[in-house]
């Protein structure tokens, strides 16, 4: 397993030594109460009040059990609420302990044995084992464990209704943690970003028309209301658009050519007008690249960008079909 303190050294890669014995997912209290103490002092926190700690410590689960039973709980609760016991006890440092908080998922090392709290605060852990070096949000590249990133049968385990339990998607947990790529996502990223290039071809071949009616339909698709007509022989906008949800008003210039100059001059022009929230200046060909002010309002748009927002759009096909 790997080990993360400093002293350890760098005899090997992490990714090869990183192998836990076990893999547990632990809740954070109820409803994630304890989740800030967690993460903030580096603790696993543990409940149960009314188990007496020196019982676990001894190894007596017969009269732990007891004790379970004096609850009131039926004889599952009591056999879950024993293996929990016994998991949090005697699972080795080796155990590699996950949760779910903050919208990522993270994961520790234990250091040691448990720790009874003297004097638990109403609601509060009775108990906790110390984190080798912290809880971590990130694989052993740096990269964030977001629960939008991974996969929705790992993100359920958080809705567990215990507190302790096994992890069905072990083994997919940790290659990402090690930072291992799928090679059905390496091959697909591939085919992602061909389309892209494909998509920005076929872009720069569009005449202004098409060009035009393209970025009508994306915007269109993104929920975007036209206010006027498509180019024509408006003298400063070729679109303006609404946005129902926020009340945003657009300011849209299409050029399939354009310049430094020419992009300068109408960034004047939208500020000078001050009516509109925003400022889109979409083209798809120029002799050298284009610079605009970076400013929230203010949007400049590429071949490579426009392709983006096309295939999302589902307009990969309308594009093939222009091409001549």
């Amino acid at each position: 397993m790997i080990d993360l303190r400093p002293e350890t050294g760098q005899a090997e890669p992490p990714a090869r030594t990183f192998a836990p014995s076990v893999v547990r997912y632990i809740k954070l209290g109820r409803g994630g109460q304890w989740t800030d103490q967690a993460l903030d002092q580096g603790i696993i926190p543990f409940g149960y009040p009314k188990i007496e700690h020196p019982i676990c410590m001894k190894g007596d689960w017969a009269l732990a059990r007891q004790q379970l039973a004096q609850m009131g709980r039926r004889s599952g609760g009591v056999s879950n609420g024993l293996r929990e016991l016994r998991e949090f006890y005697e699972l080795p440092n080796d155990a590699l302990w996950v949760t779910c908080a903050r919208g990522h998922f993270w994961w520790a090392f234990a250091d040691g044995g448990v720790v009874e709290i003297e004097h638990p605060l109403p609601g509060g852990p009775t108990r906790y084992r110390s984190t080798r070096a912290g809880w971590s949000n990130t694989d052993l590249n740096g990269e964030p464990l977001t629960v939008r990133s991974l996969s929705s049968a790992l993100t359920s385990t958080a809705n567990y209704q215990m507190t302790i339990c096994a992890v069905k998607k072990a083994n997919y947990l940790l290659a990402r943690i090690r930072g291992e790529v799928d090679p059905l996502r390496t091959k697909a990223a591939a085919l992602i970003k061909d389309q892209r290039n494909l998509a920005s071809q076929m872009i720069c071949q569009l005449d202004w028309r098409d060009f035009e009616t393209l970025i009508d339909l994306i915007f269109a698709r993104g929920g975007w209301q036209r206010q006027s007509a498509v180019g024509g022989n408006q003298a400063d906008v070729d679109m303006v658009l609404t946005q129902p949800i926020t009340n945003e008003v657009a300011w849209v210039q299409v050029k399939t050519r354009s310049t430094q100059a020419e992009l300068d001059d109408y960034v004047r022009r939208f500020h000078n007008d001050g009516s509109f929230h925003r400022c889109f200046f979409i083209y798809h060909s120029a002799p050298k690249v284009l610079r605009m002010p970076d400013s929230v309002d203010l949007h400049l748009w590429t071949a490579e960008r426009v392709a983006d927002a096309a295939i999302e759009a589902g307009l990969f096909r309308w594009l093939i079909e222009r091409m001549h």
